[in-house]
């Protein structure tokens, strides 16, 4: 956009949870707008997917208008705010019309993403790393978690077999049985990560709860003790997968992907894969991964991906010699309870 940046007059900000077509090409047009001037678009693809879709009814819409050059509502800032995720709270990522910008639109839809979120916590995404976003974030006490990159790899490309050390065997996780000895692998596989490693068996409960759980998913590596019927649980691969639902039949069929209500075609997740450090080197991360992916790609699903912290050399190493290639770049900030 050219000319001179009209003054935002008297803000205004409507919560929706559904769009009409009209309200939504107003949306894609200001996305739009941003992503030029911008070099990254303000959404993640899973997000921009509910916005033309529909998507979680959970989902908020914050439209914040102001008066435009001819006194009619003009769309200034749009946020998009998650408040399904019940374990890590809220997430939100948010664009502010590039003629608007500079006077203090970003932070007014930031303030009432947190009075809008369950608890009162707030998730901002920003995507690409945008100077303009890292500092909003910053002036309002969020603080940067992580930076993440996000790959992925087709499933219709060749996957190697899956090689495991000997000794060990995999199995499907069995609810309540493996609780306790999952929650302890987990705190010993991921020592070093602030999130991940402190997980408790109330966060594993919560998300064994979340429809998209399907245990036939849920891969636990486990190794004789040596006791009559001991063992020792080593690794998992745990699967995920987004918009749509993991179905058994009894038929003899195997396992499909019945297609949810997100509007776009399901995909694969990696979504955690640990390792205990006894392990470490003998090559039972790769298999574990490859299981994984083989269970995804039998359920019909086409493609995988996954989040990985960018700074995980030897995780990043891993991926990339199974075929995963870098997609996209997020970094998000967290702020505490207001």
């Amino acid at each position: 956009m050219s000319g001179a940046t009209p003054e935002a007059v008297d803000p205004r900000i409507d919560v929706l949870r559904r769009l009409e077509p009209a309200v939504v090409e107003s949306v894609l047009a200001l996305l739009a707008d941003a992503t030029e001037a911008d070099g990254v678009r303000p959404l993640s693809e899973h997000a921009l997917l509910h916005l033309r879709h529909g998507g979680d009814s959970d989902v908020r819409h914050l439209l914040l208008h102001v008066d435009g050059p001819d006194g009619a509502p003009l769309l200034a800032g749009y946020l998009h705010l998650d408040v399904t995720d019940v374990v890590e709270g809220s997430s939100a990522e948010l664009a502010v019309l590039p003629a608007q910008r500079g006077h203090g639109l970003g932070r007014l839809l930031v303030l009432r993403a947190r009075e809008e979120s369950p608890d009162g916590r707030v998730r901002l995404w920003a995507h690409g790393d945008h100077p303009a976003a890292r500092a909003l974030a910053e002036s309002l006490g969020f603080t940067r978690m992580r930076t993440l990159w996000q790959m992925r790899r087709s499933l219709h490309a060749a996957l190697p077999d899956a090689e495991l050390p000997a000794g060990v065997r995999v199995r499907a996780f069995v609810p309540g049985a493996d609780d306790e000895a999952w929650v302890a692998l987990n705190a010993r596989a991921f020592a070093d990560h602030a999130e991940q490693g402190t997980w408790t068996l109330d966060d594993l409960h919560r998300r064994v709860a979340e429809p998209w759980f399907d245990t036939a998913g849920f891969f636990v590596a486990v190794r004789d003790d040596g006791d009559a019927g001991s063992e020792r649980m080593v690794g998992f691969h745990w699967t995920k997968v987004h918009g749509g639902l993991v179905v058994h039949e009894h038929s003899g069929e195997g396992a499909h992907v019945r297609p949810g209500t997100h509007g776009h075609e399901p995909l694969g997740e990696i979504y955690v894969l640990g390792v205990d450090p006894s392990e470490a080197g003998r090559g039972l991360g790769r298999a574990l991964s490859v299981i994984g992916l083989r269970h995804l790609r039998a359920a019909g699903l086409p493609a995988a991906m996954l989040y990985v912290e960018a700074d995980n050399a030897p995780a990043v190493r891993l991926y990339t010699g199974l075929g995963f290639t870098h997609w996209d770049t997020d970094v998000m900030f967290r702020s505490a309870r207001r």
